[in-house]
């Protein structure tokens, strides 16, 4: 396993936010595919225990700032370079975040969007088994967004069923 890394405060400073911009980059992404996402879930038959939909801004928000912290946490330990595949995974599981809300609101597949929604499941489960073993407080962080990809798997599954017109 490599060695930890050491560096200056200032290029710790920068690698979070170098982190927090990725990590927003990708959200951005999303919310680019969401900007009728109100207009859209509102619209659609949901489960009882669908959430209104401001509650999701605020809660992605969250999990985004927690990824982002997160993955700089690793960075701090073992850097780009030790954390390779880590951060192939954690990245890979970026992109399917974003690519969900396309499949959902824009295209309007339900079908896709609950694959999407399982392999993003697998990945950040994968990223967080993967970061456990470099910096066991960072697979932590990711707890809250598994449990949340976990819910919106159900979500996005039950909202399909509930919308064959729809989606």
């Amino acid at each position: 396993m490599a060695t930890d890394v050491r560096r200056p405060v200032l290029a710790q400073i920068g690698g979070l936010i170098a982190w927090l911009v990725v990590c927003f980059v990708a959200a951005a992404v999303g919310a680019i595919a969401s900007l009728d996402a109100v207009d859209f879930y509102t619209s659609l038959e949901r489960p009882a225990w669908a959430p209104p939909a401001g509650a999701f801004a605020p809660v992605w928000n969250v999990l985004f700032v927690l990824m982002a912290v997160a993955a700089w946490l690793v960075w701090l330990k073992r850097g780009t370079a030790g954390a390779r595949g880590a951060f192939a995974l954690f990245l890979a599981q970026l992109i399917c975040n974003a690519a969900w809300s396309w499949a959902f609101f824009v295209w309007r597949s339900g079908a896709w969007a609950v694959v999407n929604a399982l392999l993003l499941w697998l990945l950040v489960l994968a990223t967080l088994v993967a970061f456990w073993r470099l910096r066991k407080v960072a697979a932590i962080l990711l707890l809250p967004y598994l449990l949340w990809v976990t819910y919106a798997l159900g979500l996005t599954y039950s909202i399909w069923r509930l919308n064959p017109r729809s989606l």
